[in-house]
């Protein structure tokens, strides 16, 4: 099996699926995906919290404990570390890595804003420091909040990521072509952005992207469908199809399985 490091030097783009539960992330693991990722959004809203207010460490805690079980690598997304502090981000990274977990999303954004540049190289550092085996995968936010939205406004602070140890560059909200190709052949590192609406996966690959991630979509389509399924049903329309119920409950089952006594 490839190491998670390896994932963003093959041939096509790493196509990242972001679960918000274990059952999302059995089904992604089972459906082939080479890794699974969590998705910030979708454990948060699934637990009654705005995502990016520091709410949901504890729910990511515990379900990384549990998705590290399986077959395959896992990354999880912890927003900004849930801390200023780069050392509490540091030690909360190494429990990750010491559970097995491949690697993290690191924002540097809080609250709806950029933060300091300097302040988050820091903490790409001691995380590096305290963890140096794990994939930190720096997020960009300037095209995802608006504030300083250019190509070289991105370069200037994914420069100094990478010069702190970040393994990878995430710009989520990038929407151009010609920007996301100025991006990508700006910096050395893999650059990972989110699904695009008009780009598909092979396209951003010629592009230069190594990974693509789906983010909250998947989570925000269940929910979606899931109010379609009843309103269906309201409206004098047949059961749709579904995964059965027994194959669900024996993909739990043998994930129960493989917990220590």
């Amino acid at each position: 099996m490839a190491t998670f490091h390896q994932l963003h030097h093959g041939d096509a783009p790493l196509l990242l699926p972001n679960a918000w539960d274990l059952g999302s992330a059995l089904a992604f693991a089972q459906a082939g995906y080479p890794a699974v990722g969590t998705t910030s959004f979708g454990i948060a809203a699934s637990a009654g919290m705005p995502d990016g207010e520091r709410a949901s460490r504890d729910a990511t805690m515990a379900l990384a404990a549990q998705l590290v079980r399986l077959p395959v690598p896992v990354t999880t997304d912890i927003e900004d570390g849930y801390s200023e502090d780069p050392e509490e981000v540091a030690v909360l990274v190494a429990e990750l890595a010491a559970l097995g977990v491949a690697g993290v999303n690191l924002e540097d954004s809080f609250s709806g804003r950029l933060v300091d540049p300097a302040a988050f190289a820091a903490k790409i550092g001691a995380v590096k420091r305290a963890a140096p085996g794990i994939f930190v995968n720096a997020r960009v936010d300037n095209y995802w909040f608006g504030e300083q939205a250019s190509v070289a406004g991105v370069l200037d602070r994914a420069r100094a990521y990478a010069e702190a140890g970040a393994d990878g560059i995430f710009v989520p909200g990038i929407a151009s072509g010609q920007d996301i190709r100025g991006i990508t052949s700006g910096i050395g590192l893999p650059v990972n952005v989110l699904a695009h609406p008009t780009l598909g996966v092979a396209e951003l690959g010629r592009l230069g992207v190594r990974r693509v991630s789906s983010g909250s979509l998947p989570y925000r389509a269940s929910v979606d469908a899931a109010v379609d399924v009843v309103n269906a049903l309201r409206g004098g329309k047949p059961a749709p199809a579904a995964t059965p119920y027994g194959q669900m409950q024996a993909r739990l089952v043998a994930f129960r399985q493989t917990l220590p006594e």
